[in-house]
């Protein structure tokens, strides 16, 4: 049955999940677009971006995730971040699950993103239908003139403070000695270890996470998510 006021967009390069098919088939209305943010839109100021274990983990290591983050914050009132498959999986895709943590610390404590689980694509359309249904009205716009991102500095902040060991006091003083993130992950052991308050043990953890080979290209039958 047809539930009338109540409708979810989707971006269109979702439609591989199979989730938008199961979220018809519960009777919500469809649309299918091309989102510049997030990749489900169930209300005029909740946005939901969906990513599998094996995304989270490769958005954190080529640097979209804090990127994303900043989006859905400056773009929406109630960013979500829906996490779908099993933690798990965690220790076949990186030696050092605390690179996974604590990118979730980031995102849930800086940012202020909820992180919600789900197990699978249908739980995750159930919740996403339970997510559009929970307001009386609908109404509003829910597509919206997208604002370019320009807190540079913040997102860098945030890219560094996800490393082990790093806050954002110690990720200031990085940027303040090297300039960009790009020459912090550039450093040798010795240069981070003159950075106030790192230390040479932190800063060896930093460069074994680092240089250490992840596994997070390794096949995975779940479908992952698109570049945002």
């Amino acid at each position: 049955m047809k539930l009338p006021n109540s409708r979810i967009v989707i971006d269109d390069r979702e439609r591989k999940s199979g989730i938008p098919e199961l979220i018809k088939k519960i009777g919500i209305n469809v649309e299918i677009k091309t989102l510049q943010v997030g990749d489900y839109i169930v209300s005029p100021e909740t946005v939901v971006e969906r990513k599998s274990i094996q995304d989270f983990m490769s958005s954190i290591f080529d640097g979209r995730l804090f990127d994303q983050c900043n989006r859905l914050k400056e773009n929406f009132q109630f960013p979500i971040i829906i996490l779908e498959g099993n933690v798990d999986e965690i220790e076949d895709i990186t030696e050092n699950p605390l690179v996974f943590y604590g990118a979730m610390s980031t995102i849930v404590i800086d940012f202020k993103i909820p992180i919600i689980p789900t197990p699978n694509a249908s739980d995750t359309a159930k919740l996403l239908v339970a997510m559009c249904s929970r307001k009386k009205s609908t109404n509003g716009h829910y597509l919206k003139k997208i604002k370019k991102s320009t807190n540079i500095e913040k997102q860098q902040l945030s890219v560094l403070s996800s490393l082990p060991g790093v806050g954002e006091k110690t990720a200031v003083r990085m940027l303040e000695k090297f300039g960009t993130p790009l020459q912090v992950f550039s450093a040798s052991v010795a240069d981070l270890s003159k950075v106030s308050g790192l230390g040479s043990e932190r800063a060896k953890k930093i460069k074994k996470m680092l240089n250490g080979k992840s596994k997070h290209l390794k096949k995975s039958n779940q479908k992952t998510l698109h570049d945002s």
